[in-house]
């Protein structure tokens, strides 16, 4: 029993300093998207493009870096290997710190992300889902029609109810099989 007893401290006392440790790389994890959005906001600009969105995030081959971009004429793939390769010298300038990432450029697709304010306000009136940081009535996942944005307040309506959530505490939202621009 002793022996069982010492793991269990050592476990518990692993998941404490993980827990201690999280928040750190949450953090560092925020600044480097948002070092990176700055970057390839800037680029998509003088290219002609929009920067939708910014994913970093871990996965079964490893840290991926994903941006999505957009046009009203659409994506080319010469677009998405053209920004890929400026995005990837940027970064070794200005980010040489980052841990090794695999860095993927496309288009939004059918199930585009939202990320920006303007882009909820955009996209009223059409299907999506939002991801919370915090529960929100009893839940963190909703699925609806995009009903608007009053003071960084997103508006959802659901069957029977419209809910406000709050546009900082939005970790993911995508919409529905969203065709075309507007």
């Amino acid at each position: 029993m002793a022996k069982r007893t010492g793991k269990r401290g050592v476990k518990a006392g692993k998941r404490a300093a993980y827990r201690q440790a999280v928040p750190e790389t949450l953090k560092q994890q925020r600044a480097f998207v948002d070092s990176v959005t700055r970057l390839a906001d800037s680029l998509c600009l003088s290219e002609g493009l929009e920067l939708v969105h910014v994913e970093y995030q871990r996965e079964p081959g490893g840290l991926t870096l994903r941006l999505y971009l957009d046009n009203p004429g659409g994506v080319t793939l010469d677009d998405c290997a053209d920004i890929s390769r400026q995005m990837d010298d940027l970064l070794d300038v200005h980010t040489p710190d980052a841990p090794p990432y695999r860095l993927e450029v496309s288009s939004p697709g059918r199930d585009r992300p939202v990320g920006k304010l303007n882009d909820f306000m955009r996209f009223t009136g059409h299907r999506i889902n939002i991801r919370m940081a915090a529960a929100v009535n009893g839940r963190k996942n909703f699925s609806g029609v995009l009903d608007g944005v009053v003071d960084e307040m997103i508006r959802i309506r659901l069957d029977n109810e419209t809910v406000s959530l709050s546009f900082k505490g939005i970790t993911r939202a995508r919409l529905v099989n969203c065709n075309g621009e507007h």
